[in-house]
């Protein structure tokens, strides 16, 4: 990789964290001995909060770029680089229109269990989860199995394509109880703007599959794609690719 510039670009959930908990310590220093070699991306769904809760609370500083919510809110060497808007993109009718059809269709589905906050509202998208995201650790395990067989959340998906096709707006089912809407074109991919500068970017992820929210990033002629199946995947493929 002599004279190249490189970059290895790492999903959250999956792929440095089992879903939705802490990295391990063995997980971080890894990503530290790394960046000795090559620059370090994070992109991830999430706001920046609650990336900073998987992988410390010194997120901005111990990566060379950070990017939350698909690259919608990034950052380079712990500094700011833009933020996008949603509210500003679809304007504040037809996101109401948007919110209160999500709403009426969690009220009529009928699932085992449901608690609260069902519609979170980040800076460039929106986050359904028909269970609500206040459900326990042990309540998300249970309707990712459901999910599995059931497929609530594919179904919902298509109902929404359908009714809003007009607004051009991409859903992307990623973790165990929830899935994003978003603008099309501000998938993962969004973030490969601020990376102008590199000759390779080494993208990682597990939802690497149509419909899995690192598929765009995965198949972009920008990238080189690796699917992993676990940290210790991830970790695997890296020393073999970076390290060896």
């Amino acid at each position: 990789m002599t004279g190249k510039k490189v970059i290895a670009l790492f999903d959250v959930d999956g792929t440095l964290t089992a879903p939705r908990k802490v990295a391990t310590k063995e997980m971080l220093d890894f990503m530290q001995e790394l960046r000795k070699t090559v620059k370090v991306g994070i992109v991830g769904g999430s706001d920046l909060h609650k990336i900073a809760e998987q992988l410390g609370d010194g997120l901005l500083t111990q990566y060379d770029y950070v990017f939350a919510e698909n690259g919608l809110v990034a950052h380079k060497e712990g500094k700011e680089l833009a933020v996008q808007s949603l509210k500003t993109f679809l304007g504040e009718d037809k996101l109401k229109e948007f919110i209160n059809f999500v709403l009426h269709y969690i009220a009529d589905l009928d699932i085992p269990i449901k608690r609260g906050t069902f519609i979170e509202f980040r800076n460039g998208m929106l986050n359904v989860s028909p269970i609500g995201r206040n459900c326990s650790q042990s309540e998300r395990d249970e309707f990712e199995k459901y999910d599995e067989k059931a497929g609530v959340r594919k179904a919902f998906v298509e109902v929404l394509r359908t009714k809003f096709a007009h607004l051009g707006l991409t859903y992307s089912i990623g973790g165990q109880i929830s899935f994003d809407v978003f603008p099309q074109g501000w998938d993962k991919t969004y973030c490969l703007q601020f990376l102008t500068e590199f000759d390779e970017i080494h993208f990682f992820g597990d939802k690497t599959y149509k419909g899995g929210n690192d598929h765009e990033i995965f198949e972009s002629e920008r990238t080189l794609g690796h699917t992993v199946t676990s940290p210790d995947d991830t970790r695997k493929q890296c020393t073999e690719i970076f390290l060896a």
